[in-house]
């Protein structure tokens, strides 16, 4: 884990970074919010509110070049200077705007952290309500991923997208990279002429590719959910206000895969409130994406690895979708309070799926959430981390504190409210904090204050205030918390234990009408090896090795490790050099690793691979790869 410094105490980072405090409200904040300690940022002292972009996509050089104009809010009549957050930017000159007139501001770049990069700092005289800062990034940038044209499917042309969320939007352009900061923005970005530049912002469905575009956002976003995507990109329509894009050897296949996108937002609508950021389009982007979805607005970024052809891992869309109201509308004011976004996502998401798919289908994913919470606090997740509304992050880079506990237990705690109030009750409540909270930022204190006032005191003797703490603050899986069940894995259940045992031969298992929640669940309630003939005998009739659904692959692929089938290693080997979604990766490259023979060849797989990966998960796996593997 990288640190807040290099240090020995914490008064050594009390002297790195700023210690928390609370900022007062301001006119349309709903709340006290805590300041973040994810930034340098001092948005009680002035705050931007626009951000102008005018940049040069360098293919070449793997860098971005221009200008970024912030307009300001000036908040606090002491105040004399403007902190923004930067990572690895070449800052050439800062101008502020005087009398109309454009004049050089002094400005000051500090050393850089290795976590939260380098405040800049500037003093400009008089108060100015314009800077322009005219800067470069770095080849290395942490939010940008350039990639070769033979990286791409096409092969013909290079393909560049970024990746703001957590804090790696400093690391293309100079802000307040916090989401407790909101902002529009504008942007003039020029590109190679064979290329399509896209941003999360006003994408126009009918654009022909120019190398010169231009785009408004003029709904206030928090510097995370600023996004750009270059390359060899073409649309399909997928209703008036929706469509896809992705490289012309993806487009046809990824349009029919999230052709039910319509269905999705008039779903939402009708549980939550109306979709307020006009157009609602999906990005497919290379493999080497490391997330499974990122709910850019307006451009939903999606991992290509969704595009299995049956539609089954669709339920990705409708999460970023349900972001459009969850995060995007009302977002966690801090990292700490993540589970605002993705708990109450994770949420809207199954009611959308269930609303489209069915009961058995959506409960089938929350089993399946469920158990892999469950395995990842008893592996992976510390105590600390094991609550909702987590302390200050003070020291963490906000990508590794980031769990299951956000998006599933908070999804268990909303559960929890709906069953105790109704689903009427609970689905006026949330549409009501949507409304409410609409383009603001806010932590969990707001929320608790909201839920007392609008759902607990008006309803009363359905939910104590205590066991809203205890879902809120005390670690784990709370007692009372109600499991998820699922008839349809009841058979899966019975059929994985009489197979694993011998009782059931592999021919009988009945598995060929399964779809991807009955595969998964099987894998899961095998015993952790098995002999390697009955995983041949299982892949013979199966096809499990060599799979284009990493749903199985990253569950198969580890049970090979453990159990000695070597046959699997080929296809094994392509998938990690293919595929850059952590998630789908990670299961393996830990399985790997627990061996010196595995920690081997996955180094060696990795070296291959590392071209094609983001950043982020690069680190991810070097991370795996770093210890020495037991004897």
């Amino acid at each position: 884990m990288r640190l807040l410094c290099l240090l020995a105490g914490s008064l050594a980072v009390a002297a790195c970074h700023p210690r928390p405090e609370i900022l007062p409200r301001q006119p349309g904040e709903p709340s006290l919010i805590t300041r973040d300690v994810s930034s340098y940022a001092e948005p009680d002292q002035v705050r931007v509110r626009h951000v102008s972009l005018d940049l040069r996509v360098d293919f070449a050089a793997k860098v971005l070049t221009g200008t970024a104009t912030l307009e300001l809010d000036w908040r606090d009549p002491s105040a004399y200077a403007v902190v923004l957050d930067t990572r690895d930017l070449t800052i050439a000159q800062v101008e502020a705007q005087l009398d109309a007139v454009w004049q050089p501001a002094p400005f000051e770049l500090a050393a850089a952290d290795p976590v939260f990069g380098a405040k800049l700092t500037i003093t400009p005289r008089d108060k100015p309500t314009k800077l322009r800062i005219t800067y470069a990034t770095s080849p290395e940038a942490s939010g940008l991923q350039w990639m070769a044209p033979e990286l791409t499917l096409g092969k013909g042309q290079g393909f560049m997208f970024s990746q703001s969320q957590a804090i790696h939007a400093r690391s293309w352009v100079p802000l307040q990279d916090t989401p407790s900061v909101r902002f529009t923005y504008d942007a003039h970005i020029t590109t190679p002429p064979d290329a399509m530049a896209l941003m999360s912002a006003s994408n126009d469905p009918a654009a022909t590719r120019s190398g010169d575009y231009r785009f408004d956002m003029p709904q206030a976003i928090p510097s995370y959910l600023l996004a750009i995507a270059v390359g060899d990109l073409v649309f399909r329509p997928l209703s008036a206000r929706a469509g896809v894009w992705a490289e012309p050897a993806m487009i046809e296949r990824a349009a029919s895969e999230f052709a039910d996108t319509e269905k999705m937002i008039t779903t939402a609508e009708q549980l939550y409130g109306p979709y307020r950021w006009g157009r609602y389009d999906i990005l497919v982007l290379p493999p080497s994406f490391p997330f499974g979805g990122m709910e850019n607005p307006r451009l939903t970024f999606a991992t290509p690895t969704v595009v299995v052809g049956d539609r089954s891992l669709v339920s990705l869309v409708a999460h970023e979708l349900a972001h459009s109201w969850s995060g995007n509308l009302v977002t966690n004011a801090t990292w700490s309070d993540v589970w605002l976004n993705e708990g109450f996502t994770t949420y809207v998401e199954n009611r959308i799926v269930e609303a489209l798919y069915g009961r058995d289908f959506a409960e089938m994913e929350n089993v399946i959430g469920q158990r892999g919470l469950r395995d990842e606090l008893e592996h992976d997740v510390k105590p600390a981390d094991q609550v909702l509304a987590l302390p200050p992050l003070r020291g963490r880079d906000p990508d590794e504190a980031l769990s299951g506990i956000a998006y599933v237990k908070g999804q268990w705690f909303l559960f929890f409210l709906e069953e105790r109030f109704g689903r009427a009750i609970f689905d006026d409540f949330l549409r009501r904090w949507f409304d409410a909270h609409a383009f603001t930022s806010v932590d969990s204190v707001e929320f608790e204050r909201f839920l007392k006032a609008e759902l607990l005191d008006k309803v009363p003797g359905k939910v104590t205030a205590e066991e809203v703490r205890v879902w809120l603050h005390d670690q784990g899986i709370p007692s009372l918390a109600r499991p998820a069940t699922s008839r349809v894995f009841n058979a899966i259940d019975r059929a994985a234990a009489e197979w694993a045992s011998g009782v059931l031969p592999t021919a009988a298992l009945g598995a060929r009408s399964w779809g991807t929640h009955q595969w998964v669940r099987f894998f899961l309630q095998l015993p952790p090896t098995l002999p390697a003939a009955q995983l041949a005998e299982l892949d013979a009739v199966f096809h499990l090795t060599g799979t284009a659904n990493p749903e199985l692959a990253e569950r198969w692929y580890p049970l090979t490790i453990r159990s000695g089938y070597l046959a699997a290693r080929p296809a094994m080997k392509e998938f990690l050099k293919t595929v850059g979604r952590r998630k789908v990766i990670k299961p393996v490259y830990e399985a790997l690793a627990k061996s010196p023979e595995g920690l081997t060849f996955a180094r060696s797989v990795f070296e291959e691979a590392r071209p094609g990966y983001h950043p982020i998960t690069s680190a991810m796996v070097r991370d795996i790869l770093a210890a020495p593997a037991a004897p």
